[in-house]
């Protein structure tokens, strides 16, 4: 998909048609109707997830469709646009469910006694988090703002000045920290592994207070004997 938007960006740049716009609702919702998961799972457990359907006919019948719009404005014209932002609104709140960013954010207005169990605050202290979730958020302001102006023109470069911002976090949080809130193995993976960690300690926690239970079994059969003898 990347590389044939790229060739149509530099098809469309050289005829003077407008570039290609990250659609990034559309993009996630998309993939989130792909996913597979378990269908059987204990009470109060979460589905497990399996993996994405690997297939190319939704997203070329996607395609299809837009190009066909274009011939379908004199019918679509009738639609209000409070319906299709409305859509579209819906759309990106029903995407942010598992996305750690809205997680954290959510965070600012929860007491500590209601947090959920997020593996990002078994190793990351909450002022951290919050400090890190509070950097993001003003960049997004920035960008939401200078997106807005007549300085919208700029605006791709803002989005490459991020990485120097995210370069610069190199220096204010450490990096277990950013291995945590960074975000960058997914939430569940990241709690698997930790709780995979948390059963191996616990395992061999279990097994040398067997061995010593064992070892003084035996200390103790021995002295008997020694004293019987």
């Amino acid at each position: 998909d990347l590389f044939w938007v790229g060739i149509l960006m530099a098809v469309c740049s050289f005829m003077g048609l407008p570039w290609y716009v990250a659609a990034t609702v559309i993009s996630i919702a998309h993939i989130d109707s792909l996913k597979m998961e378990t269908e059987t799972s204990a009470p109060g457990e979460q589905p497990q997830f399996l993996g994405v359907r690997e297939q190319r006919v939704t997203g070329i019948i996607v395609f299809v469709l837009t190009g066909i719009s274009v011939f379908l404005a004199p019918i679509l014209k009738y639609i209000p646009m409070p319906v299709l932002y409305g859509v579209f609104l819906y759309m990106g709140v029903a995407s942010l469910n598992g996305i750690q960013f809205w997680d954290r954010c959510k965070l600012f207005l929860m007491p500590a006694k209601h947090q959920p169990d997020y593996v990002f605050l078994r190793h990351v202290p909450l002022r951290r988090i919050h400090l890190f979730t509070l950097v993001q958020i003003i960049c997004l302001a920035v960008l939401w703002i200078l997106k807005s102006t007549v300085a919208a023109i700029i605006f791709p470069v803002m989005i490459l000045a991020l990485i120097l911002v995210r370069r610069l976090l190199d220096f204010v949080f450490s990096q277990h920290d950013l291995a945590w809130i960074d975000n960058i193995i997914p939430e569940k993976e990241k709690k698997k592994e930790d709780d995979k960690k948390k059963k191996k300690k616990g395992n061999k926690g279990e097994s040398s207070s067997d061995e010593e239970v064992g070892a003084g079994w035996v200390g103790a059969a021995m002295d008997n004997s020694v004293h019987l003898g």
